[in-house]
C-alpha cells in the first residue's frame, strides 16, 4: 500500500518513513518449499503459518509489471517474467516474515505514535499544519482509504523499531577501528595509459556489413510503442469553481480561525547594543544627563545596521525579537528608557518610540481569504470523493469514457500519440499514467483505465483508441547510427587487443614508457581509494591487486570507451592522525555500516529459518 503511494503519487507525497521498509525486500532469493498440491484459490504463500492471499500477490505483480515492461522496452521476456514474479513474491514473504517477528518480539506502535507520524507528513499539511481534508484527498488520489493507510503505516513503523534495535547494537573495537582506517586511507603508487576506442576505430564501414548488422539487430532499431489515447480530466480548480459558498459556513470558519485574521501589536523601539554591563550603565548615565539617544547609538552601538539609523529598529511584532528583549519592549511605555537588558548578543539600552495596537480583520475584510480557503477545502474534499467514486465506477462492467465524462463533468480530449517511456501531449510523461495506459486492462481488454493523479490538482481516466506496436525502422533512417555503433565496437575490440599486446610486453620485462609509446601515460603517482581524479575502474583494480614485491604489477582494465593498462609500483600505509572530532565521525560511519550489515544478516538468517510454502500457480 505504501509502495502504491510512492508509485502513483510520486512528487505529491514525499513519504519520508517509507525508507525503512525497503530493507525487507533486499537480497531476494529462490528460497522456500514448493508444494505443487496447493489449490490455486488458496493462497500465494504461507509464512510460519500466516497466509499471503493470492489477491495480494497478484496486485503486487500488477503494480510492478508495467514498470518492468518499460525497462525491457515492451514485452517482458518469458524467462525474465517468471524470475520477476518470484522476486515480487519473495518480497511479500520477507515482509510477512518480519511482521511475524516484530509481533512475537513485542514491538508495538501506539495510537499516539501513529497519529504523530501521520500529522508530521508534509504532504498532509497546509501552511505547516496537518489537514485531515488534505490527507483524505491525497490518499483518495491513489485509491487508498484512511483505515487501510493507517494499518500499513503502523506495520511499517513497527518494522522500523526492530530495524533501529538491531542497528544501534553494532560497535567497533579500538583495534578494529585502527585497522579499518589504515585500510581505507591506504595509498598506492600507480601509473596508467588509455587505449581509446576512438583512436582505433575504422575510418569507414562497408555497406554490406551495415546491412548484415541491421538484419541481425533489428530489435535495437524499433519504433517506440505508442497509442492514440482518449482521456477525461478533472481539475481541482474546476471543482472549486463549482463550490457554492454558504455565508454561514464562512462565518463559522472565521470564528474557528479568528487568530489567523488578527494583526498583532507592533512597537517601534531604538536600542544601543554594547558588549558589557558597565558600558551599558555608562550609556544610561549619559542619557540621564540629557545626551541624544540617536547620537549615542551611532557612537556606542555594536549593531551597525541600526546604529546608522540612531538605533531605530522600526515597527516590529513581539516574535521579531529574542525573548528578554521582547519582554522589555512589550512592557514599556512610550518614551520610556530601560536597560541594561541582557541577551545572547550583549547588553541593550532600549527606548520605546511608539505603539501600534493590534487589530483583527473584520469578517468582511477577511472574506476574500475565507472564501478562497473555503473553496479550497471543499474542493479538496470533493476531489478526493470524486476519485473514489470514479474508481468504483471503473470497476463496474461496461462503463464508457463518455458516460464517465457526463456523470463527473470531465473535460475530454485526445492525445494523438502517447509513447511508452515518453508520454505525450497535454498528459505529459507520468510513469503512473504510462503504467495504466500500457497495462493489460486498458491496452488489451479495451477498458477505461484510471483514475490517475497527475500532480495534486489533476486526475484523468483514459481509453486507448489505437495501439501502434513497435516495428523496425527502415535501414535508411538508422544507417548513420549503425555505422557509429559499428565503428565504436570495432574500435573497442582493436583497442583492447592493442592494450593486451602491450601488457604482454610489459610482463616480459619491457619498460612501461616504451611498451606504451604513442599513448598518454598518467603518473605514476600515489592515489587514494576515493581519488575522484582517477577513473573508478582503475582505482578498483589498483586496490584489488596484491602488494607488489620486487617488480611492479601490470593489469589491463576495461574503462568506458577503451582499455587501460595499469602499473602498480608501491603501497603506502601511513594514515593521517585524526582529530578527536574526525575520529568520532569516522567511528559513527563505521558503526552505521556495521548496523546496516547486521540488519541484512538478521533478515537473511530469519528467512533461512522461516517455514515457507509457495504456491507455484500464484500468478496464473
Amino acid at each position: 500500500m505504501l509502495q502504491k503511494i510512492r508509485d502513483h503519487l510520486h512528487g505529491v507525497i514525499g513519504y519520508s518513513i517509507l525508507g525503512a521498509i525497503s530493507l525487507v525486500f533486499v537480497a531476494w532469493g529462490a528460497y522456500g518449499i514448493v508444494d505443487v498440491g496447493i489449490g490455486q484459490s488458496a493462497f500465494a504463500a504461507k509464512v510460519d503459518g500466516e497466509k499471503i492471499p493470492l489477491e495480494t500477490a497478484r496486485q503486487a505483480w500488477l503494480d510492478q509489471q508495467a514498470q518492468a515492461a518499460r525497462a525491457f522496452g515492451g514485452e517482458i521476456p518469458q524467462d525474465q517474467r517468471a524470475q520477476l514474479q518470484q522476486s515480487v513474491l519473495e518480497g511479500l514473504i520477507r515482509r510477512a516474515m518480519i511482521d511475524n517477528r516484530v509481533h512475537e518480539l513485542g514491538y508495538r506502535v501506539t495510537d499516539q505514535q501513529l497519529k504523530d507520524a501521520i500529522q508530521a507528513e508534509p504532504a498532509f499539511q497546509v501552511d505547516g499544519k496537518y489537514s485531515a481534508t488534505v490527507a483524505k484527498a491525497r490518499l483518495a488520489q491513489v485509491g487508498l482509504t484512511v483505515a487501510g493507510f493507517e494499518a500499513d503505516l503502523r506495520s511499517s513503523l513497527t518494522r522500523q523499531q526492530l530495524q533501529r534495535a538491531i542497528g544501534i547494537s553494532g560497535f567497533v573495537t579500538p583495534k578494529e577501528f585502527t585497522r579499518i582506517v589504515a585500510l581505507e586511507d591506504e595509498q598506492r603508487e600507480a601509473g596508467w595509459a588509455l587505449f581509446s576506442a576512438a583512436d582505433f576505430a575504422p575510418a569507414s564501414i562497408e555497406e554490406a556489413a551495415v546491412r548484415a548488422y541491421y538484419d541481425a539487430n533489428k530489435q535495437s532499431y524499433m519504433t517506440t510503442e505508442s497509442v492514440r489515447l482518449a482521456f477525461g480530466e478533472l481539475r481541482l480548480d474546476q471543482v472549486a469553481a463549482q463550490v457554492t459558498v454558504v455565508d454561514d459556513d464562512l462565518r463559522a470558519l472565521y470564528a474557528e480561525n479568528r487568530d489567523r485574521y488578527a494583526e498583532p501589536e507592533r512597537r517601534q523601539a531604538r536600542h544601543i547594543l554594547v558588549a558589557d554591563e558597565k558600558t551599558a550603565r555608562e550609556v544610561l548615565a549619559q542619557l540621564a544627563a540629557g545626551k541624544d539617544f540617536a547620537a549615542l547609538a551611532k557612537e556606542f552601538s555594536k549593531d551597525t545596521v541600526s546604529a546608522d539609523k540612531g538605533g531605530d529598529l522600526g515597527f516590529a511584532t513581539r516574535s521579531t525579537f529574542v525573548a528578554p528583549f521582547a519582554d522589555a519592549v512589550f512592557s514599556m511605555k512610550v518614551g520610556e528608557t530601560r536597560g541594561p537588558v541582557k541577551t545572547q548578543y550583549g547588553y541593550h539600552v532600549i527606548q520605546l518610540e511608539a505603539i501600534e495596537p493590534g487589530k483583527a480583520k473584520s469578517f468582511e475584510e477577511a472574506r476574500p481569504e475565507l472564501e478562497a480557503q473555503y473553496r479550497r477545502d471543499q474542493a479538496a474534499d470533493r476531489f478526493g470523493d470524486a476519485q473514489e467514486q470514479l474508481q468504483t465506477r471503473l470497476e463496474q462492467p461496461g462503463v464508457t469514457l463518455e458516460a464517465l465524462a457526463k456523470e463527473f463533468n470531465l473535460a475530454t480530449g485526445v492525445v494523438e500519440s502517447f509513447e511508452r517511456g515518453k508520454g505525450g501531449g497535454v498528459l505529459g510523461a507520468s510513469p503512473a499514467l504510462e503504467d495504466v495506459v500500457f497495462g493489460d486492462t486498458v491496452l488489451n481488454q479495451g477498458r477505461v483505465g484510471g483514475p490517475v493523479a497527475l500532480g495534486e490538482d489533476r486526475l484523468v481516466v483514459v481509453k486507448v483508441l489505437e495501439h501502434r506496436k513497435p516495428v523496425a525502422r527502415p535501414l535508411a533512417q538508422v544507417q548513420e547510427a549503425i555505422v557509429a555503433t559499428m565503428k565504436r565496437e570495432q574500435g573497442l575490440a582493436t583497442a583492447k587487443a592493442a592494450a593486451e599486446a602491450a601488457l604482454k610486453r610489459l610482463q616480459a620485462g619491457e619498460n612501461f614508457a616504451t611498451a606504451l609509446a604513442g599513448r598518454k601515460v598518467e603518473g605514476p603517482r600515489y592515489i587514494a581509494r576515493t581519488d575522484p581524479s582517477v577513473p573508478s575502474e582503475i582505482r578498483a583494480r589498483v586496490f584489488s591487486l596484491p602488494r607488489p614485491a620486487a617488480k611492479p604489477l601490470f593489469e589491463a582494465v576495461s574503462i568506458g570507451e577503451g582499455t587501460a593498462v595499469v602499473e602498480l609500483l608501491k603501497v603506502r600505509v601511513d594514515p593521517v592522525p585524526l582529530t578527536a572530532e574526525a575520529r568520532q565521525e569516522r567511528m559513527g560511519q563505521l558503526v552505521s555500516q556495521l548496523g546496516t550489515a547486521d540488519i541484512l544478516a538478521y533478515i537473511e538468517e530469519a528467512r533461512r529459518r522461516a517455514s515457507v510454502t509457495v504456491n507455484p500457480k500464484a500468478f496464473e
